[in-house]
C-alpha cells in the first residue's frame, strides 16, 4: 500500500499520528443543532430521535484499510465510536468494518455505485 492512505488530506494540519491496521480516524460533521425535515417542519436539537447514524470525514487510514480513502465521507453510528483529541481537534476512531456507506466522487459512474441516495 501506498504512503499517501496513511497521511491525513491536505485540508487538515499534518497530523502527528499514524493509523495502525485497519483503523479509520475521521473528523465528524458539524454539530447537530435544528434541523428541517423534507416537508420544512423545524425540528429542534432536544427532539428524541431513534438510533441515526452520523456522516464524517476520512483524515487517515491504516495500511490495512482497503474502501475508504482520506477525504472519503463515511456513514457511521455515533454511539459506537471512541473519540480522541489532536491538536485541539475532536476526532473519531474505529475500525472499517465499523462503518456503514463510503460516498465519494471516485464511485460516481463507476458499476460499485448502488444508485441509493444516502
Amino acid at each position: 500500500m501506498s504512503a499517501k492512505r496513511t497521511e491525513p488530506s491536505s485540508q487538515h494540519d499534518k497530523l502527528p499520528i499514524r493509523m495502525l491496521h485497519d483503523r479509520v480516524l475521521v473528523r465528524q460533521d458539524a454539530a447537530e443543532g435544528e434541523r428541517r425535515s423534507g416537508g420544512g417542519i423545524l425540528i429542534p436539537a432536544t427532539a428524541a430521535v431513534g438510533r441515526r447514524l452520523a456522516w464524517a470525514e476520512v483524515v487517515a487510514v491504516g495500511q490495512n484499510v482497503r474502501a475508504v480513502e482520506p477525504g472519503d465521507r463515511v456513514l457511521y453510528d455515533p454511539e459506537d465510536r471512541a473519540e480522541v483529541e489532536v491538536r485541539g481537534t475532536a476526532y473519531v476512531l474505529m475500525r472499517e468494518r465499523d462503518l456503514h456507506a463510503v460516498a465519494a466522487d471516485r464511485f460516481e459512474g463507476s458499476e460499485d455505485s448502488t444508485g441509493l441516495y444516502l
